[in-house]
């Protein structure tokens, strides 16, 4: 099977060795998003609830670079530095998400690339 890379400009630009997405036959593989502003490649403020937007934001523009959407996601993986921060993203991933939600999982770490709050990633599945 053939994989493919997936890239947009409204995410941010890899900023590694990594693509933004792969895809290998219908199921799409999202590296994970931090809240860079893919216009500046800088941190979209301090603010946690901004930062969470931001990050889904960029999942979005992802999932619709590789032809589908965030309800196309069939797992998620929500890295937090502050798990006191859960319930604001249970509120905000409601707005992004509809019913059947994707499985997912929400991991405490001591620190996340360039001084972010919050990072996700994904697995996606597209329609035949």
């Amino acid at each position: 099977m053939s994989k493919s890379v997936i890239h947009t400009d409204r995410a941010p630009k890899a900023i590694g060795t990594y693509s933004q997405a792969v895809k290998s036959g219908t199921t799409v593989y999202l590296s994970g998003q931090i809240p860079l502003v893919p216009e500046t490649m800088e941190m979209v403020s301090e603010d946690f609830e901004a930062q969470a937007r931001q990050v889904f934001e960029n999942v979005k523009a992802v999932c619709e670079a590789a032809g589908g959407s965030t309800n196309d996601l069939t797992k998620v993986n929500i890295f937090l530095t502050d798990l006191s921060n859960f319930a604001k993203v249970n509120e905000i991933m409601s707005q992004y998400f509809k019913q059947p939600y994707p499985a997912r999982a929400a991991i405490g770490v001591k620190e996340l690339p360039k001084g972010s709050q919050i990072e996700i990633d994904g697995i996606m599945e597209l329609p035949e």
